[in-house]
């Protein structure tokens, strides 16, 4: 590839009026940046400093055409500036001379009407900063200053101190007046855990009236490139696992700080871009508290680059559905993905299979993000997925009538709780450990079911935003207010169902664990005061009715089994009413030796599951931890007694129906005069650990309840430019959907 010579003439652009960090929520709800709207697919470049002297801007300008991008993100200073920065200190690319790469990049993708936002990286620095301000450099926790874990040239800066504050605004307002980008996105901008600089040290004391930053743990921040399970990030500075109730206080306390403080940074830098450009914004990458990403951004991008491991390929959308359950609505979610390979030992240069690509985008976008692939290092090496994201790309464009979403139409929602899955609690039991796996194996049957669903946040269960919902999902969720509680009621008496597992509302918003559920009214029980576990070799009696001799619905296809494997835990309750008995326990038994394995208490009359009907709405709750066990074995028994009670408390005909063998998310959307159906195949033995190597085909019979008080002009197949053949049955559209490779979007015109 042969480099073209480029030089940017910049000219330096005056500031328009003052915004500042007090006035910054008003101007959110008034000051609208349509530019947010507008780009569909985008493209970022993660320029490397050599790149000014080896790559070929015009090739990259060439392919934004001709896959239709939209919307670019370009490198731009922080770690290294890729423009002639004036600013002392500020790392100039040894390798720019005297050309402007950034410069470039951005006019070519104006005249190309492509929306430009631009990234900083603030958390490295070389030996000339660290001697000019020693005081700018994190330090670890036996008071050394540190080092970069990967480059150790370079020193890590502390995220919530002068070099942020003070250098670091002056870059974004350098590059706000030579450029005026729509945007400014910033990644690793929050810190590298947690810091005990001496600007960390005392911020922190005067915040907490003299507490001392908690020890032992380094805690995740947002805000970092590289793994693709981040998000939103889940905050800083845990205090270690910690069991007392002290230590427990100061993280809570630490936690409040960090995010008090990383707020006032973030409305900082938006204040200052914003006075020399009023439509433009800062983005954070990452924050700790979804609730305030919602309630401040008008756009975000969610970076989930890729999965290593045992991550499944569902969790490349979940990052949505976490964003939206905080209230971010269906503002523009824009998905960060790599083209290379994500696993710890992060070889950037590296390029994922054709497969693999397609299944971890196509999950994205049909949870509602909008696609932007990464290319670390401008000046490519291994050339497969180019022809990869063509193809992607040119299927999204093709569908692009179904891809301006208005809003979910999934009348099943995760409830997710801040409180449960990021603040420490004040007790650590056994059966309390691997917590994130009840959201985990809930979140992976509704998949199974192939149900659309969404995720609520219990910070904003407020009337607005539950009445799209039939049914809620509490997957141990632990922690609930007294007005949560209420908001939950509420639900209730409307009509909705839930369905709730362990030990939900069984604590207080702070931990505190309460001498009854939250909850327990509806869920017909009191907590006994124990939790029996773990239970080795025991068992679930899987009951007829004994009037009727039929099974009661959570029980289908489960009919011939008598018995299937209990869980690890169980929290013992007493029925506050009665309750049909379609699930008892058997209690533990030996397991050896062989000649002892047998029952010695068959059949008692302890329920495993309670079900109950309230008005219009149904309630299932189980005692034991059966999402946390079926996420760690997958059986397949667990999966459908799941499934069965989630349709049995849904207690409505699901909008979208899916016949089809395998894993198969399924997703819809309502547009202006469509609505959408999208159908991501994740049938593969790469599921549960990639990446996929081929995309297996699969077919499948949709049916999909059309709107009330609409009616269907048109059924389109937009990615394959077909119209297909459907029938119209009692409200509902039938078709068959043949060769499913990895995604499908079936698009309904309506009137």
């Amino acid at each position: 590839m042969r480099r073209r010579d480029f030089i940017k003439t910049t000219t330096i652009g005056g500031a328009s009026a003052v915004v500042g960090p007090a006035i910054f929520s008003n101007l959110l709800q008034s000051d609208e940046a349509t530019w947010t709207n507008r780009p569909l697919r985008w493209a970022q470049l993660a320029f490397v400093e050599n790149d000014p002297l080896h790559c070929d801007p015009d090739f990259w300008l060439d392919y934004f055409k001709k896959i239709h991008v939209e919307g670019a993100l370009l490198s731009a200073g922080g770690v290294v500036a890729f423009y002639p920065t004036k600013i002392p200190l500020h790392h100039r690319s040894d390798w720019l001379c005297n050309s402007d790469l950034l410069g470039y990049m951005i006019e070519g993708c104006h005249k190309q009407d492509i929306t430009v936002c631009v990234r900083t990286d603030p958390h490295a620095v070389r030996q000339n900063v660290y001697d000019a301000h020693p005081d700018w450099i994190a330090v670890t926790a036996d008071g050394q200053k540190r080092r970069h874990w990967a480059n150790p040239d370079l020193w890590v800066t502390c995220g919530l101190g002068p070099y942020n504050f003070d250098f670091m605004t002056e870059v974004h307002k350098e590059i706000m007046r030579m450029y005026k980008p729509e945007g400014i996105f910033s990644n690793r901008w929050s810190g590298s855990g947690t810091c005990y600089c001496e600007h960390c040290v005392k911020n922190f004391r005067d915040f907490s009236g003299g507490l001392e930053l908690p020890r032992g743990g380094g805690g995740r921040t947002a805000g970092g490139e590289g793994g693709g399970a981040s998000g939103a990030g889940s905050g800083a500075g845990a205090s270690g696992g910690g069991t007392q109730p002290e230590a427990s206080i100061v993280a809570a306390k630490y936690r409040e700080w960090n995010i008090a403080r990383l707020k006032d940074l973030w409305f900082l830098w938006d204040a200052e871009v914003r006075k020399i450009k009023s439509t433009s914004r800062f983005i954070p990458n990452g924050f700790p508290d979804r609730k305030i990403i919602g309630q401040y951004s008008d756009i975000f991008f969610v970076d989930r680059q890729g999965r290593s491991s045992a991550i499944p390929p569902w969790n490349s959308g979940r990052g949505a559905k976490e964003l939206r359950a905080g209230g971010m609505g269906v503002k523009p979610l824009i998905h960060i993905f790599s083209v290379g390979l994500e696993a710890p030992p992060r070889w950037k240069d590296s390029v994922n299979t054709d497969a693999e690509l397609k299944i971890w985008a196509a999950d994205g976008i049909a949870n509602g993000m909008l696609p932007c692939f990464v290319k670390f290092n401008a000046t490519p090496i291994d050339m497969r997925w180019f022809k990869t994201m063509e193809s992607v790309y040119e299927r999204h464009f093709k569908s692009a009538r179904y891809l301006r979403n208005i809003e979910p139409m999934a009348r099943v929602a995760i409830v997710l709780s801040e409180q449960t899955t990021t603040m420490p609690s004040v007790t650590s039991n056994p059966w309390q450990q691997d917590s994130g796996f009840h959201l985990q194996g809930m979140y992976h049957a509704l998949i199974e079911e192939h149900m659309p669903f969404e995720m609520i946040n219990t910070d904003v269960l407020d009337d607005k935003r539950l009445s799209p919902f039939k049914l809620l999902i509490l997957p141990n969720v632990t922690r609930f207010s007294d007005q949560q509680c209420d908001q939950i009621r509420k639900f209730v008496e409307k009509g909705g169902s839930i369905l709730a597992t362990f030990e939900t509302s069984l604590y207080d918003e702070k931990g505190n664990p309460g001498k009854d559920f939250g909850l327990g009214d509806l869920f017909g029980v009191s907590f006994d005061g124990s939790v029996e576990g773990p239970m080795q070799n025991s068992y679930l009696r899987l009951r007829n009715d004994p009037v009727t001799n039929k099974f009661h619905p959570v029980l289908e296809g489960l009919e011939d089994a008598g018995r299937i494997i209990n869980g690890i835990y169980r929290i013992k309750v007493t029925p506050r009413t009665s309750f049909p008995s379609p699930v008892t326990l058997i209690p533990t038994y030996p397991d050896l030796p062989m000649e002892d394995v047998y029952t010695r208490i068959p059949d008692p009359d302890t329920r495993e599951l309670y079900l109950r009907e309230t008005g219009k709405g149904r309630i299932a709750y189980f005692p034991w931890d059966i999402d946390r066990v079926f996420w760690q074995y997958l059986t397949d028994d667990h999966g459908k007694l799941l499934r069965n009670t989630i349709l049995w408390a849904l207690n409505e005909e699901p909008i979208v129906k899916v016949k089809a063998p395998g894993l198969v998310e399924t997703t819809v959307w309502r547009q202006k005069d469509s609505m959408a159906v999208h159908l991501v195949n994740m049938t593969n033995p790469m599921m549960m650990k990639g990446p996929f190597r081929e995309l297996i085909a699969i077919d499948g019979e949709v049916s999909i309840k059309i709107p009330d008080k609409f009616k269907v002009t048109g059924v389109r197949l937009p990615m394959r430019d077909q119209s297909p053949g459907y029938d119209t049955v009692n409200g509902r559209i039938t078709l068959t959907v043949t060769k499913i490779l990895d995604h499908e979007i079936i698009g309904l015109d309506l009137a």
